[in-house]
Order: C-alpha cells, then structure tokens, then sequence
C-alpha cells in the first residue's frame, strides 16, 4: 500500500506534517510519498522525517528556467532498485541527456534562486494581504497562514508559491489577462518570470481531484470556489507589486 502526499499542496498551499503521517502510514504497514515539488530540496527533505519515497517535478523550481522537462523520484538504493527496473528498462522513462544538462544547470543556482523567490513571495503576499479587493492569502510564510508554526517547523524556506482570493473570481481573470504586464497569465510555475493563473474549485473537481464530502469541503475552507495561484519569480518585488495592483484596482 501506498499514501501519497503533497505539502505544500497545489493550490490550497495546506501543508502536511510528513513526520505525523509517516508514523501513521508505517503503522498500517504502508509506504510513504511526498511530492515535494513546491518546497524544492532546499526548504524540506521528506525523507528525514519519515517520508520513504520523495518526488520532483524538475521542469519547475530544480531547472527555474523553463525550458526543460524531467522528473525524479528519490527513495532508499532498495527501493530505487525495483523502481529502476519498472521504470527505466520496462516503460522507458529515462531523461534526454540535453534536458538532464539544463536541469543540472539549473540545480548550481536552486540555494540562491530559492532565496530570492521567499523573499519576493513574502513581499507580494503581503502587499496582497493588504489589498482591499483581496479576500484571503495562502502563503506559508504569513502568520495568518493556518498551518504556519508547521510550515516553521518543517520547512526552511518558504518557497515562491502562493495562492489568493478576491471578490469577483474567475470574472477578473480577463482582466489579469489584459493588465498584467510583467507577470505572464501562464499555467507553470517555479521559473525565473512570475506565473499567474486561476484554478476555480469545480473545475479542478471534475478534471483532475474528484473530492467530495469532507474531502471537498476541507479544501473549500482553503480555496473557496478557486484561487489564483501565484508563482512568485526573480523579479524586482515592488514591480511586481505594482503590477499587480493595476490588475486588481
């Protein structure tokens, strides 16, 4: 058996406690995954807190550019065995060797690059949080963040990703769309540029989630009916605050 996890959560930015969960997974003789793709290598190392498995979506955060694909997945050298063999020799996933060199270049900056997207993010949810038109942010960095002592505890950078509410939803996604000038309205995230996108709840419901009952309900407590989902670059802070603010006047 196998218990996947995700922290922090796309888009809702709730964070687990891989420690918690990894006691509990082991008790009922299950394994533990943490995709780890938004909290990168530098802020959270699942598998010292229990995790057995960790995956990464290196096209994000680990390359930061944008212009390369991959996926890793990390786990004992027992583990890794039977998973090189499924993998690699039975369904061919294996890296090309130019994306491997562009995300291995990408990897001499993560450190660096992870501190400047914290700092940023930090900077534009708090802007955010002080918006009139903005109802909610989700920044594991914010105080007002409900799983923040956690974030604390488990996580040594807060990332570059975030995710807010406003009033009017998905009607202002035109708007952010037109308005926009340095933040590009794109589905990615984790590059050098900032990212910007609407994620509304039914719709991730019916393509990809399918929660229902409490599931769906403890998810509406963090993302209502959807959220735009922020990727916070390298970018000059107060530019992108100030972008920001011409799109939701």
């Amino acid at each position: 058996s196998l218990l996947w996890g995700e922290t922090p959560a796309n888009p809702a930015m709730r964070i687990t406690d891989i420690q918690a969960v990894a006691e509990v997974a082991h008790l009922s003789g299950a394994r533990l995954a943490i995709d780890s793709t938004f909290a990168t290598p530098i802020a959270t190392q699942p598998i010292t807190l229990g995790a057995d498995y960790v995956i990464h979506s290196l096209t994000k955060y680990c390359c930061g550019h944008g212009d390369a694909m991959g996926g890793a997945v990390l786990a004992s050298k027992d583990d890794m065995r039977s998973i090189e063999t499924d993998a690699q020799i039975h369904m061919g996933g294996v890296i090309s060797p130019f994306n491997a060199w562009l995300i291995n270049r990408g990897l001499g900056t993560l450190p660096l690059r992870m501190q400047a997207h914290e700092a940023n993010a930090l900077a534009v949810a708090q802007f955010l949080e002080s918006h009139p038109q903005v109802t909610k942010v989700l920044y594991p960095g914010l105080a007002s963040h409900p799983h923040h002592e956690l974030a604390k505890r488990q996580m040594k950078n807060f990332s570059g990703m975030l995710s807010f509410q406003v009033n009017d939803g998905a009607d202002r996604v035109s708007r952010m769309i037109s308005e926009l000038q340095i933040i590009h309205y794109a589905v990615s995230l984790g590059h050098h540029r900032s990212l910007i996108c609407w994620l509304g709840t039914d719709d991730l419901m019916a393509s990809s989630y399918h929660l229902t009952g409490d599931a769906l309900r403890a998810y509406r407590e963090f993302a209502g009916d959807g959220v735009f989902r922020l990727s916070v670059g390298l970018e000059d802070p107060e530019d992108l605050c100030r972008d920001l603010a011409r799109a939701l006047d």
